[in-house]
């Protein structure tokens, strides 16, 4: 702060260095004044100076360092006391801009929540007519009844991650934490992939040694699909092991296929939003959402994701449930 000060104030400096510059010269040419005399007055007078710009270095900037110290944010409580007419000018102008901004804020939050709404509302309109679509195909030409369905998967997949991108920013408020039967929770989600399975030749093999878990059903089932859904779309032929096992109260739920793998280049990234992988640039159906998604309700949720994966060999993704004391803290928020 005083490297800025002194920058800020240094044509007076210059100006007040180029005046006893001037004083002296006149006691060094003018030989009816004393040079000793000219020399103590420069003296007492750059004294006075430093005395003064200290005074000044202190009251000038306590206003700007509250300013420099100031955390981000809109309120309008926290603007520091202007003691000079150009701080309160600072001031009045930061207030205006903070309004401005809270009022600018609040319009683009109801924007984005009226959008947000839209949304939803259009993601339950489409399920009717799936729904119906869904009943059509059954009752269609079996020759082409599992490519049917495989493509109407693929839109269903589609909408329920959209549907849920829009609902994660509010998780927290619509999280039940309760006993969750996990047999049941698969099964479903496996059953409602089973022509695309059967269209790609892949079973399951379940071992359960924890059948329960405490956790939201809705948003884990959500998790276990996405899971299921990225494990069936890059295997073929083959079978996709799922197992629980429990141990110091924690339990974990692993999913694993016998698919392509993903590069250790890659690994770090799969969880990011869009990344799609660098072997994957050709795969149309991916999108890079599913296990962004994933990661966001494992985080609300106090899960921790592994994940393990050699090229050509398979991946097995690992679901760490957290302890049951720290859920119930989650149940209580």
């Amino acid at each position: 702060m005083i490297q800025i000060f002194l920058k800020e104030r240094a044509s007076w400096i210059l100006f007040f260095i180029f005046s006893q510059l001037l004083v002296m010269a006149m006691g060094y040419l003018d030989t009816s004044i004393p040079f000793l005399s000219t020399v103590y007055i420069t003296f007492i007078s750059c004294l006075s100076f430093v005395i003064f710009m200290t005074i000044r270095y202190e009251r000038e900037t306590r206003f700007f360092k509250h300013l420099h110290a100031l955390e981000s944010s809109f309120d309008l409580t926290a603007i520091p006391e202007a003691n000079s007419p150009f701080e309160a000018i600072t001031s009045e102008r930061m207030s205006e801009q903070i309004q401005v901004f809270k009022h600018q804020l609040n319009g683009l939050q109801i924007s984005l929540e009226q959008e947000k709404d839209d949304m939803l509302n259009w993601i339950h309109e489409v399920k009717t007519p799936l729904t119906t679509l869904q009943l059509m195909i059954e009752r269609t030409d079996p020759t082409h009844r599992s490519q049917l369905m495989y493509e109407w998967l693929r839109i269903h997949l589609l909408l329920d991650q959209q549907l849920h991108l829009k609902r994660i920013p509010f998780i927290q408020n619509d999280l039940y934490i309760e006993k969750t039967d996990l047999q049941k929770l698969l099964f479903q989600e496996i059953k409602s992939l089973r022509q695309w399975c059967m269209q790609k030749r892949i079973g399951f093999d379940i071992s359960l040694e924890t059948e329960e878990v405490l956790t939201d059903a809705k948003w884990l089932g959500f998790m276990i699909r996405q899971l299921l859904t990225n494990a069936v779309k890059y295997s073929e032929d083959s079978d996709i092991s799922i197992r629980s096992t429990s141990k110091d109260g924690v339990t974990t739920l692993s999913i694993e296929d016998v698919g392509q793998g993903i590069a250790s280049k890659d690994l770090p990234r799969i969880f990011d939003k869009g990344f799609t992988g660098t072997a994957n640039h050709q795969h149309h159906a991916a999108t890079g959402m599913g296990l962004y998604l994933a990661k966001q309700v494992a985080e609300s949720l106090l899960i921790t994701t592994e994940v393990e994966s050699t090229v050509g060999e398979g991946t097995r993704f690992s679901l760490i449930f957290a302890k049951e004391n720290e859920l119930i803290r989650i149940a209580r928020m």
